[in-house]
């Protein structure tokens, strides 16, 4: 009875109970509120299906979509010191680091790599807002400083796509250094007179709005993307007044000439491939490959041959 009872009973009933559903499986969009299939949000870009609300999404997905078969190399970014100023909040600022890193899987905020995107040799840029909010420490510097290193060095243009909270707390002064150490960079580029395309993501605020971010050759923005220095709360705190509806978004900061685009995440790739071809006066993109004219002219023959002759 003891073996009916401790064996044989729960391998039945692990056979026929109800299997638990992942947690993973669904994501809410937070603006319509409906939820989407993970599989089917991946196929999207990580935009609602229902409303078009582009949700966040990581370097390494971006790059995927962004060259051309997926297939990217990662430029090496130099190691800062890991805490400077042996800040402490609530937690370690390195235990807040190997938390973001177990998370993402990424070493900081921000991913740099090289490959070709319609057969464009590029340099990208891409900052993670999941790694503690996109925030620009020293880190983030000197993966811009390689970047823009890399691209002089190849002679390729540069593309970032910027998300970030501001400059970070935790180290203080350092991660404000940024600001000039980056516009420094992107004199390089200037210098070198090669393109510098940024492309804001939500949110891009504080101090990479104050360096970087701003400074592209070109300005492209995603839809309804949150872009400023100050947010909305605070100045309407600070002057008391009620702001405009869709202050500091996108769209917004497009009519009053600070954006020279806003497009679609699913466009965003074409639209990039055909300005980069246009500043570096190269052809029209390729939307296809076609064989060549020697293979069709001897296939059209061989083909007639084969077939049967009509009768009279």
């Amino acid at each position: 009875m003891n073996w009916i009872t401790n064996y044989v009973r729960p391998r039945i009933n692990s056979l026929f109970s109800r299997r638990e559903v992942p947690e993973n499986l669904w994501t809410k969009c937070p603006e319509c509120g409906n939820m989407l299939f993970h599989r089917e949000l991946a196929d999207n870009l990580n935009v609602c299906t229902h409303c078009d609300h582009h949700l966040a999404i990581t370097p390494r997905e971006r790059f995927a979509a962004l060259f051309d078969g997926g297939v990217f190399n990662e430029v090496k970014v130099p190691e800062p010191v890991a805490d400077p100023l042996q800040f402490r909040d609530q937690k370690k600022y390195p235990d807040r680091m190997k938390a973001s890193q177990k998370s993402t899987g990424e070493k900081d905020a921000m991913l740099v790599a090289e490959g070709e995107m319609g057969r464009t040799p590029i340099v990208a840029a891409a900052q993670d807002f999941s790694f503690m909010g996109g925030s620009m420490g020293m880190y983030v510097g000197n993966a811009i400083i390689a970047a823009a290193e890399r691209a002089v060095k190849l002679k390729r243009p540069l593309i970032l796509f910027s998300a970030a909270g501001g400059a970070r707390m935790q180290e203080g002064i350092l991660s404000l250094m940024q600001m000039p150490r980056t516009t420094v960079a992107v004199q390089m580029l200037k210098e070198a007179k090669l393109p510098y395309i940024v492309v804001l993501t939500h949110p891009t605020t504080g101090g990479v709005t104050a360096s970087y971010a701003m400074l592209g050759d070109i300005q492209i923005a995603e839809p309804n993307a949150l872009i400023c220095f100050a947010g909305p709360r605070v100045i309407e705190q600070t002057i008391r007044e009620k702001l405009p509806e869709g202050f500091q978004r996108a769209e917004y900061l497009l009519e009053h000439g600070m954006l020279d685009r806003v497009t679609h995440r699913k466009k965003l790739r074409e639209e990039l491939i055909s300005i980069l071809r246009m500043v570096l006066r190269q052809p029209a993109p390729i939307a296809a490959d076609l064989p060549a004219p020697g293979s069709i002219a001897t296939a059209v023959p061989e083909a007639a041959a084969e077939a049967p002759a009509k009768p009279a």
